[in-house]
């Protein structure tokens, strides 16, 4: 199984670029199983989504 520090840096890289198919599907394993990273990548999506919302306020 993928170690928690390869699926966050997997989680974060995936916000700025496509992952590969083998990838998401050892993302997508890890997430079923670990649920620190499906907390995090819950995190993750909200902090992102708040940013772009502020943006959007702003202009």
């Amino acid at each position: 199984m993928m170690a928690c520090k390869e699926a966050t840096r997997l989680m974060s890289q995936g916000m700025d670029r496509k992952l590969t198919v083998a990838e998401q599907v050892s993302l997508k394993l890890h997430l079923a199983l670990c649920q620190g990273c499906r907390h995090f990548n819950r995190h993750i999506h909200f902090i992102r989504h708040a940013a772009r919302r502020m943006v959007d306020r702003t202009d």
